[in-house]
């Protein structure tokens, strides 16, 4: 079985559909004409809509790639899904975030998972500038988390058969403004939308890894490294609620369909509890073990 990740870069001002195969990238559309397979390939969108045939033909396909690869330095990566489906997003799943959050230890006794979501057009991807608007708030906070993409259709999942929903994992920043997530001016408490979805607050990238590829998605450390300073430094075994129970939550509320997008939560560490925000300048770098390394810089708008 071929090793590859999928991933979107920029070609001739499109976003194709690349896979990339040691430190070569190859046109997925163009692996798969060689090879005579008939699946739309112009996007990582689009192959998701069909992944079961498209993970076997990838996988083929990286076992010995027909064309010319280009270099992976030489290519502009973006976020792998420039344009997925639903955002779906864990608030406070993890136990030493939870810790941060309220000094106690929780206990998820009677507790069920928390979800909010992102707009699509909060996406940025690796390598790009994340750019803050100090009018809209003065705190902005990093949040490194495992993100699972969804590979098929799926309603009232069970425990079993939750992760073979899962085509595959990224890393995205759930960028937060900690200064918008009450209102004043509203006698209803939280604003999850002003505090969590705004213009560049979810980077995401640099590629998908395929869930094959990954033995325990429980068992991976994450880390976000803020202008050379380390600042989150944890596992996802920390997770309240693991993959597969996010996904049996999700899925009994609403029908998940490829192309969507669940960010699974983040560790402690951020900066709201170190009294420390992002500013013009500062360089975001989060990494996932077995899933690559996300750099952001973080400029003014």
């Amino acid at each position: 079985m071929g090793a590859y990740k999928l991933l979107s870069y920029e070609s001739d001002g499109g976003r194709p559909a690349g896979m990339l195969v040691g430190d070569k990238v190859y046109d997925v559309g163009a692996e798969f004409k060689a090879a005579g397979v008939n699946i739309p390939a112009g996007t990582t969108y689009g192959l998701l809509q069909r992944w079961d045939e498209s993970r076997a033909a990838l996988e083929k396909a990286a076992d010995a790639p027909a064309t010319e690869g280009k270099n992976l330095k030489d290519v502009n990566l973006l976020a792998p899904f420039p344009h997925p489906g639903t955002i779906y997003c864990a608030g406070a799943n993890y136990y030493d975030h939870a810790k941060e959050m309220t000094g106690k230890d929780l206990d998820r006794t009677g507790v069920e998972p928390l979800f909010f979501l992102k707009a699509h057009s909060s996406i940025v991807g690796p390598g790009d500038e994340v750019k803050i608007c100090t009018d809209y708030s003065q705190k902005y906070d990093w949040e490194v988390e495992i993100a699972m993409i969804i590979g098929k259709t799926g309603r009232k999942i069970s425990m079993d058969d939750a992760l073979s929903h899962v085509a595959g994992y990224t890393i995205m920043n759930d960028l937060s403004a900690r200064d918008r997530g009450s209102r004043e001016d509203w006698p209803f408490g939280m604003d999850w939308f002003r505090h969590k979805s705004f213009m560049d607050s979810a980077p995401m990238g640099p590629w998908m890894t395929p869930a094959s590829e990954i033995a325990d998605p429980q068992n991976l450390w994450l880390k976000t490294d803020v202008s050379g300073e380390l600042k989150q430094d944890s596992n996802s075994s920390q997770m309240v609620f693991d993959c597969r129970e996010l996904i049996v939550a999700l899925s009994n509320q609403i029908t998940l369909k490829p192309g969507d997008i669940i960010a699974t939560g983040t560790c402690a560490g951020v900066g709201a509890f170190q009294g420390v925000f992002l500013k013009p300048g500062d360089t975001v770098t989060l990494s996932v073990q077995g899933l690559g390394e996300l750099q952001n810089k973080i400029v003014a708008e």
